[in-house]
């Protein structure tokens, strides 16, 4: 369980292919505090880490994650979005987010709002996932690579977020531009209330 609050971002080093799985190799400044087995969000996907060595430590993306997700793009340099799993005796700073990405979306527009910026993700109308649960809301809860955001403006298919200086800089959004592809997770509330109002 995570929070959407990014610690900070890792670097990839090393990419190796295992038949369809993925193994990223990655740096950061908390690799030393980490342990085997211990879950770690990447842009919002929760992996296993399966081995550490040093400054680098190594997670396995398996081919529904990659399906799914966004990682099967990354290319060695780029940064990932962290997020270690939360600890349950303090403040939830974000929302509830599970780290079960549940479709990408793809950048159309990014506006200076004086200051801070709009960045406009479009994902694929579906009806059926949309009943659910599988939508925003003005004023909810959505994940984008891992980042907890308050949505703005929605459609049936696309929403707006506003980024602050801040987290422009400490995350992975400062490089995201039109045509880039993200991690989106809805929020996990609205499914719940989806299935219920089914029954």
């Amino acid at each position: 369980m995570f929070s959407g609050i990014i610690e900070e971002f890792a670097t990839v080093v090393d990419i190796r292919h295992d038949r369809e799985n993925i193994d990223f190799t990655l740096t950061c400044s908390f690799t030393s505090e980490l342990r085997i087995d211990q879950s770690v969000a990447h842009n919002g996907v929760c992996l296993t880490v399966v081995s550490i060595d040093g400054t680098n430590y190594v997670v396995t993306a398996m081919k529904e994650t990659l399906d799914r997700t966004n990682l099967g793009q990354l290319r060695i340099g780029d940064k990932v979005n962290v997020e270690r799993s939360m600890l349950m005796n303090g403040r939830l700073d974000g929302h509830i987010v599970q780290g079960h990405v549940d479709q990408t979306a793809l950048c159309i527009a990014k506006d200076d709002a004086d200051g801070s910026t709009y960045f406009t993700f479009e994902y694929p109308e579906n009806r059926e996932m949309a009943r659910k649960g599988y939508f925003t809301v003005d004023k909810g809860s959505v994940t984008v690579n891992g980042v907890s955001l308050t949505v703005c403006n929605p459609t049936q298919n696309t929403f707006q977020v506003a980024i602050i200086p801040y987290t422009m800089e400490h995350t992975n959004f400062q490089d995201i531009e039109v045509g880039t592809r993200v991690n989106i997770e809805f929020d996990i509330l609205g499914k719940y209330i989806a299935r219920l109002s089914q029954l």
